[in-house]
């Protein structure tokens, strides 16, 4: 089961069908799934499906602003096969995205740190990956202010639910690099 954990600002937890409408919000913006590889949200019955089909995997997470009480966008650990990035067993993806008005606080790299240091601490991971499409800017900051470090560019990288293909830039943070950099980085 999917633990609630929770930031200076944020609330991370579980999805449920009730946050359907906020998640078709900030879901069906054209700025937010299509840089991120999937398509916007078609309506509040299709973020309701996504809810359960795909959000409801573990360690994944709605992001949720503790003013608000509301889901402003989701983080969480893929691992497997679930992942893009090639993973090892102790190792794991992370993904986020965040709705467009909440740009620029500093709320996913608060929500990225909380959730490595879950990883590490309680999961007992030895390794995270982070990619970012091409032109993802603000994805990459984020992946540099938590400490993870580039490693490779996969040219031609399939993007299933977008059905084209892209340039994938992929970065990791290994524990003990977590662990030398401290609050830093998680």
């Amino acid at each position: 089961m999917t633990p609630t954990l929770e930031t200076e600002r944020l609330v991370l937890r579980p999805w449920r069908d009730e946050d359907a409408e906020e998640l078709f919000r900030y879901a069906s913006d054209p700025c937010i799934g299509p840089i991120a590889g999937w398509p916007p949200h078609e309506s509040v019955e299709d973020s309701r499906r996504i809810i359960r089909d795909v959000l409801s995997a573990p360690e994944t997470y709605a992001v949720v602003p503790k003013e608000t009480d509301l889901p402003v966008g989701s983080i969480g650990l893929l691992f497997g096969d679930a992942a893009n990035a090639e993973v090892a067993d102790g190792e794991a993806e992370i993904g986020y995205w965040i709705g467009a008005p909440f740009w620029g606080r500093g709320l996913i790299p608060e929500a990225v740190r909380k959730l490595a240091r879950h990883a590490f601490e309680d999961l007992g991971l030895r390794g995270l990956w982070c990619g970012y499409y091409d032109g993802n800017r603000n994805s990459a900051q984020v992946q540099e202010k938590c400490g993870f470090v580039f490693h490779h560019t996969r040219e031609n990288a399939p993007c299933a639910l977008m059905g084209d293909v892209r340039t994938e830039h992929f970065t990791c943070l290994s524990k003990g690099r977590w662990e030398i950099l401290g609050d830093d980085a998680g």
